[in-house]
């Protein structure tokens, strides 16, 4: 079996020997796997390779681009200004940021960035990809831009689009740029190492993902809006490789980290707005996470989601508990969060498969630790 690194309470055995086992088989090269039962770890543990020739081993500290799990550290910071009365989630966002009226988007809500339903799944106007390090350009064209679908009516992914919305929303409020709110009131409280903007100095630590094949688009058939979503500018798997990717703020798509930091932030949802004796939301605004703001096929990913305040909820598409709530990234990185048996379950990995949702190296990752916890 794969030499698997770190610690682990005995009952939470067969988390290790999944991740192993994944080790072994080639379907991961190099990840982290964190369990949290009432914010404590019961499995903290990294092993195989921190780069795709196998030559770095993936340490304790490996950190990694994390993809659309990143998003949940967005969310968590808009309900914390919720929670201290500073943003209201059925207000219209013209409210904070007045530009973002312009197109017929006045009636446009807060809760609509939250739930992929405001109709911005992506840019009408041609963006290159280094555009994403330009907050300011890219702000500003979706604040032109007419929605394209009747906001409310439908989710459609908004796979890089969705950080720049609520992260101008909380720039707005606060005077700051999320990355740096996040840290300061989020990461920093908690000790948790992850990272919306990449300081050079971290770079030595990154397992750079790894690209996985590139998709059949005959045998997808993407629709208008998919393409129009996902191809301007192009996601690409390559660019974390880069260094203007990782400095720059990208609140839905660029943060850093491991399982061990997205774990121990995500505990927060678990235990109702505390983790570690840390208090960041009280539990009736963690509560909102639960208000479910839409359910059905998504125009974009195309399969049954149901969205409550920014994270996902338990649907035909992910059976979890009525009192659970997840989200993941681009290639398979995977975060849930149990209220009910207080559990938090996140793999972080480099070795990326294809597409936005397929992947079930982090649900077999989940299934072991959800079947030790009531075991247990």
């Amino acid at each position: 079996m794969a030499d698997v690194q770190g610690r682990w309470d005995p009952r939470y055995e067969e988390v290790v020997t999944t991740l192993s086992a994944s080790l072994d088989a080639g379907t991961d090269v190099g990840a982290s796997v964190a369990v949290l039962v009432g914010g404590e770890p019961v499995v903290d543990v990294w092993g195989g390779w921190a780069d795709e020739a196998r030559t770095v081993p993936w340490g304790r500290d490996t950190i990694t681009n994390v993809w659309s799990t990143t998003k949940t550290m967005t969310f968590l910071c808009t309900l914390m200004l919720a929670d201290r009365g500073e943003l209201d989630f059925s207000a219209p966002v013209a409210r904070y940021w007045p530009e973002f009226a312009a197109g017929g988007k006045g009636a446009v809500e807060v809760r609509h960035l939250m739930s992929h339903t405001a109709g911005l799944s992506g840019w009408t106007e041609p963006l290159a990809p280094e555009d994403l390090a330009d907050w300011e350009k890219c702000t500003s064209l979706l604040a032109a831009q007419e929605p394209w679908w009747e906001p409310g009516t439908a989710s459609g992914y908004h796979a890089v689009t969705q950080g720049y919305l609520i992260g101008e929303v909380v720039r707005r409020i606060t005077g700051e740029t999320l990355g740096t709110w996040f840290a300061k009131e989020v990461a920093g409280p908690l000790g948790a190492d992850f990272h919306i903007g990449l300081p050079a100095a971290e770079d030595a630590r990154v397992a750079v993902v790894i690209p996985p094949p590139p998709p059949d688009l005959d045998q997808l058939r993407p629709s208008e809006l998919v393409i129009r979503t996902m191809t301007n500018p192009p996601l690409d798997a390559t660019y974390p490789a880069r260094a203007w990717w990782r400095r720059a703020e990208i609140p839905a798509a660029n943060g850093h980290g491991n399982a061990r930091s997205v774990a121990l932030v995500q505990s927060v949802v678990a235990g109702r707005g505390e983790a570690r004796g840390v208090r960041l939301l009280s539990a009736a605004g963690c509560d909102r996470i639960f208000e479910e703001q839409i359910h059905g096929t998504d125009l974009v990913l195309g399969s049954e989601y149901r969205f409550g305040m920014g994270y996902g909820l338990s649907s035909g598409m992910m059976p979890i508990g009525p009192r659970s709530c997840f989200w993941g990234g681009y290639g398979g990185s995977l975060i849930v969060m149990d209220q009910e048996t207080e559990l938090t379950v996140c793999y972080a990995m480099n070795r990326m498969e294809a597409g936005l949702e397929g992947d079930l190296r982090g649900a077999a990752i989940l299934m072991a630790a959800a079947a030790a916890r009531v075991g247990g």
